[in-house]
Formats: structure tokens, C-alpha cells, sequence
């Protein structure tokens, strides 16, 4: 059984001009779909299928064929049906898979899924869908309620189902039967038909300019965004502090200087020299808009308190002595020579150990919010 993608992309649109080549996060909007296809391992072949010359570029470098169809089933009058019938009648398969462009964040995972769903169940027609579990009106009656009985909360609502699109999947011989018979196939016309239901990012389908600026954000904070266990406001009573003299008064550090900051050449070892080895200090070598950075020195046992910073990586050098680094509560031992990297959003807490005067350069920025854990609620 050979399962072939087809990816159609006509050059003209509508709606938005030339919208399958329109840059995405500096990427043609079409090449999404074709690497999803082609890192998905499930087709046997891979097709853009378009009348312009120019797609055969963009599907080429992302690994996939190129199907240059006629320009008789480019025009707007043209449908899915035709331009479909004549890639079948051409390329040689057996079930044929249809991913739209307009949908680029649809997953690897959805597109095996889908692919497995329709040859496990035998289906001539697999229709990808979008459920709504919410109260639906077509033509002013209501469909999965009624008017004359109580409020039904939506999560005990039967689903509604709308066309994803994004995904179409056709046996090639009861495509053409029904095309034959019918002179229409792209809802199942007379076959097995089922119906695939797709969510969150993947439902996303590019129609107008408002819903290239919503696939715009998505693809950029999808890139960017690592997805982490869901917090909640009323878990934790958190305290925030920002001003760091009266920071670094509660952890202890009583000395603190920031009257010689962005100065253009320190020696630190004459520092070093100047404020002794007997008391806690720092001293503020740097504070722009862009970053500060500060000598902090501490004696055994003297420390900072637990906290994280939620907008902000900060990291250290260990200029002298020791320290035991605690960070989501795992311990380590640094010592004079250790670089330390602390990425936003971890807890930490650093004590100074040893016999000596422990002393770090740590490098942030003045105005970075601490937030300090309190007690459960």
C-alpha cells in the first residue's frame, strides 16, 4: 500500500496575496507543512502540487516532490475535487493524504495519527475535525440542546464538530468511483467515511490578514516557549523585593557600596585589599540598562535566602573561598574558578562554607524582581 501527501499550493489567493509564500517567522508559510510531512516517515512520497514553478523550489529544498498541476485547475473557479482527481490519476497510490498549507503548526504526531487511524479502520474517506463542546445554533435552533430544560454545563454537552480541513484523506479507487458516479468525492460521497478530531495549535487555519497574525505569534512563541508544569497563583504565597541594598541587608550584608559604579578600569585586587577579610560586603562594579554587576562578599555561614527571579537568568564567578549552591534544591560545593548559571524561574540559595571570606561576582541587572517563597495556602 503506497500513502502519498499531497500539499496543494495555488501562487494566487483571494483573500491574501500570495499567501503560501508569505514569510512566517522568516520562513514561506508552505514550508511548514512540507517539513512536517516529510519528518512525519509515514508517506512513501511527499507532493507540493501547484501550477507555479516557484514552489518546486520550496519543496525540493525541504525534502519533498514536486507535482506541476494545469493551469485549468489554478483558477478560482477550479475545486478540491478536480485539482485532486487529476494528482490521483497521476502519481501512483493507493490512499491519499491532503495537508493544507494554511495550517502550520499541525504536529508530526496528528499527521501519524491520522494516517494510522484511516488504514487501521479501513476508511475510503477520513475527514479531519475540530470539536466544540459548547452550546451550538445552526439556523437559529439549537443542535446539542434545547431551549425548554436547565442550564447543561458544556463540559457534559455533546461535541460538535466542525471541519479542521488542515487533513483529508482519500483511497485513491473509491475517489475516482465516486467522481465517476457522483462527479464529486471530497465529503466521502459513497464509502466508509470517518472523522478525525485535531486540537489546540494544529486547528489553527489561515484564512485572512487577522489569521496570519495569530499563526505569526503562535509559530514564534511555539519556537521560543518551553512548556513547564502548570503553577498556580494561590499555591504559594510569594513576596517580591526589588531594591537591592535592602536586599542584600536582610541576607546580611551590612557594607554596601554603589557610589563608584561603570567606572572605566578596577582593580580588583586592590579592592579585594581595600574591604579586608573580617565583615560582609559588596561593592557595585557595574549598573546600566542593560546589566549589573556586583562584588558580593560573605562570610561563613552568612548567605542569601531562597528565591527565584521569574523574568530574568543571572549567572557567577567565585572569585575566593567556597560556596554551596542550592538550586531547586539540589546541593553543589563551588570554589574559586567555578563559573555558575542560573536560568529564570529557579529557586536557589547560596551559603558560604569553609574556613575564609567567600566572594562572588554575580551579574544581573538593579531592577530584577526577587521572589521570595512564603507558605503554603
Amino acid at each position: 500500500m503506497k500513502i502519498i501527501a499531497m500539499i496543494p499550493a495555488r501562487l494566487g489567493s483571494q483573500r491574501v496575496f500570495k499567501k503560501n509564500l508569505r514569510l512566517i517567522n522568516g520562513r514561506p508559510l508552505i514550508s511548514y507543512s512540507i517539513e512536517t510531512a516529510v519528518k512525519s516517515g509515514v508517506f512513501d512520497q511527499v507532493y507540493v502540487n501547484s501550477e507555479a514553478d516557484i514552489f518546486s523550489e520550496i519543496a525540493k529544498y525541504y525534502g519533498a516532490n514536486f507535482y506541476k498541476r494545469p493551469e485549468k485547475f489554478s483558477t478560482d473557479s477550479a475545486n478540491n475535487d478536480q485539482f485532486a482527481l487529476d494528482f490521483i490519476k497521476n502519481t501512483d497510490g493507493n490512499i491519499l493524504i491532503q495537508i493544507l498549507p494554511t495550517s502550520p503548526l499541525i504536529s508530526v504526531g496528528e499527521i501519524k495519527d491520522f494516517v494510522n487511524y484511516m488504514v487501521d479502520n479501513d476508511f475510503d474517506t477520513l475527514v479531519s475535525t475540530a470539536e466544540h463542546q459548547i452550546a451550538g445554533i445552526y439556523k437559529n435552533k439549537p443542535i446539542n440542546f434545547k431551549i425548554l430544560e436547565p442550564h447543561i454545563s458544556s463540559q457534559d454537552m455533546y461535541p460538535i464538530g466542525t471541519y479542521a480541513t488542515v487533513l483529508m484523506g482519500w483511497k485513491y479507487s473509491n475517489f475516482i468511483d465516486n467522481m465517476d458516479k457522483l462527479g464529486f468525492a471530497y465529503h466521502g460521497g459513497k464509502g466508509k467515511i470517518g472523522y478525525f478530531p485535531i486540537k489546540g495549535l494544529s486547528t489553527i487555519d489561515i484564512d485572512n490578514e487577522e489569521d496570519f497574525k495569530l499563526a505569526e505569534v503562535a509559530i514564534k512563541m511555539h519556537s521560543l516557549t518551553e512548556f513547564k508544569e502548570p503553577e498556580y497563583y494561590n499555591e504559594i504565597k510569594n513576596h517580591v523585593e526589588v531594591e537591592v541594598p535592602e536586599i542584600l541587608k536582610k541576607d546580611g550584608v551590612y557594607k554596601s557600596y554603589f557610589d563608584h559604579e561603570n567606572e572605566p578600569l578596577v582593580d580588583i585586587d586592590q579592592l579585594l585589599k581595600k574591604y579586608g577579610d573580617n565583615l560582609s560586603w559588596c561593592h557595585r562594579l557595574v549598573n546600566t540598562e542593560n546589566n549589573s554587576a556586583t562584588l558580593i562578599a560573605q562570610m561563613p555561614g552568612e548567605g542569601n535566602r531562597l528565591h527565584f527571579h521569574p523574568n530574568w537568568n543571572e549567572w557567577w564567578y567565585i572569585l575566593k573561598g567556597e560556596w554551596e549552591w542550592s538550586i531547586e534544591g539540589e546541593k553543589t560545593i563551588v570554589k574559586k574558578g567555578n563559573f555558575v548559571f542560573i536560568e529564570k524561574g529557579k529557586r536557589h540559595k547560596i551559603t558560604a562554607i569553609g574556613n575564609e571570606i567567600a566572594i562572588r561576582l554575580a551579574v544581573s541587572r538593579s531592577d530584577v524582581e526577587h521572589v521570595y517563597p512564603g507558605e503554603s495556602l
